[in-house]
């Protein structure tokens, strides 16, 4: 799978959370990582979207639900846009919720209120239009709404609107431009009193960092994942000077927040450092968010069975194809056991295992449970995917029947 494709659902994901604290919309269905294997059906972050409790969900949907709204395995909600969705408050509750207490002297407030009630249709109807695949006209709506948020100087619905043209642009593939957005939404949230180091700060950094890599910026990239994972633990290091049982409800919700982000960080950051073959390091990213997901959502969580097989997919490539094996068959055990939303695509990873691993028959038999349970989800990315891999089953097959052959001429002639 080519390395940008990879690097584009790192941010895919990073702009639909599913990591999930505090209610971020979980995503569906990624397809992981490994550069070029051919004979894979991964389970990692390749042009589609992502997953979250990986449910897949589309690009447009995430912009719609938008993005990274951290979602728990139980509830659901919505953000303004990951990072900015912690910032602008509860999809435009939080803009409803400014607009009261923002007008001007009592004489011009009617027009501010009709202004701010533009701004808030403005902001559905390019929702409405990005769940409907009409993203430029949601563009239009998008600018129009920021425009009028900067009149009523809407504090929040200027970090919102923002964060939702960067999403939009970035799958659009207007990196450059997402980057520009993405940035001025920072700018207003640090200029509005934000630490550094809250996390929808963080994650705004997360969508960068992404970026960067998707540009082939490697420094800037490895810079902006260090910043993010690094200010995440010093956060926990914090938390851990309070006694669990001290911890007020608020506080245990921000520490349990905090580490599933440095778990989706980590995550991305695995991902990213898979596609450059930089395997040891993707290798110990994988694992440490693995033991984070198991920890804080438990080990049959959707989120925890595809980490097993993004972890197993490195394993694999690294030539320790038994390691591999054991996990991705735990991963595929529990994920049949709780219908997990892509067990096509754990199938599909173990399959490949299964390939390198020379057990040729068992590869096949995986291969097609794999290929039925994607056409019944309407998965083509994957069904493409296992077609390849099914190829590439048949090509081993073919040299191995020509050495056999080989052999036995040369056992044949030996006296």
């Amino acid at each position: 799978m080519a390395a940008c494709g990879v690097r584009r659902a790192v941010l895919s994901q990073a702009v639909s959370r599913f990591w999930c604290p505090q209610g971020h919309a979980p995503l569906r269905g990624r397809y992981t990582c490994v550069p070029n294997t051919g004979d894979r059906t991964t389970t990692s972050a390749a042009q589609g979207t992502p997953s979250a409790c990986w449910v897949r969900i589309s690009k447009h949907d995430a912009i719609g639900r938008n993005g990274r709204n951290f979602q728990n395995s139980q509830g659901g909600g919505a953000g303004a846009g990951g990072a900015a969705g912690g910032a602008a408050g509860g999809c435009l509750m939080a803009v409803v919720a400014f607009s009261l207490f923002s007008g001007p002297e009592e004489d011009g407030r009617a027009e501010v209120q009709r202004k701010e009630a533009e701004m808030i249709m403005l902001l559905k109807k390019a929702k409405l239009s990005v769940s409907r695949g009409q993203l430029e006209v949601a563009s239009g709506l998008l600018h129009q709404a920021v425009v009028v948020a900067h009149q009523t100087h809407n504090h929040q619905a200027v970090i919102y609107a923002y964060s939702l043209m960067a999403n939009l642009a970035y799958v659009q593939g207007q990196l450059d431009h997402a980057e520009k957005l993405f940035k001025a939404a920072m700018s207003f949230m640090l200029s509005g009193g934000m630490p550094q180091d809250d996390n929808a700060v963080i994650e705004m950094s997360l969508k960068l960092a992404t970026i960067y890599a998707e540009q082939n910026k490697a420094e800037l990239a490895e810079i902006g994942f260090r910043f993010c994972t690094e200010s995440l633990e010093v956060k926990l290091q914090k938390h851990k000077e309070t006694a669990v049982e001290d911890l007020t409800e608020e506080q245990e919700a921000l520490r349990k927040d905090t580490r599933l982000l440095l778990g989706l960080c980590l995550d991305s950051r695995a991902r990213y450092r898979a596609s450059t073959l930089h395997l040891n390091q993707a290798g110990q990213d994988y694992q440490k968010a693995l033991d984070i997901c198991l920890q804080e959502q438990g080990h049959t969580h959707p989120q925890t069975l595809v980490l097993m097989s993004d972890l197993a997919t490195i394993l694999d490539l690294q030539g320790r194809h038994d390691d591999a094996l054991a996990l991705v068959q735990r991963a595929v055990d529990l994920s049949r056991s709780t219908g997990h939303p892509d067990q096509h695509v754990l199938l599909g990873n173990m399959a490949g295992i299964l390939l390198h691993k020379g057990r040729l028959d068992d590869s096949v038999r995986f291969y097609l449970q794999a290929l039925g349970l994607a056409q019944q989800a309407g998965d083509q990315e994957a069904v493409e995917k296992i077609h390849e891999g099914l190829q590439e089953v048949k090509k081993k097959k073919k040299k191995r029947r020509s050495q056999e052959s080989t052999e036995d001429e040369t056992n044949a002639t030996q006296p």
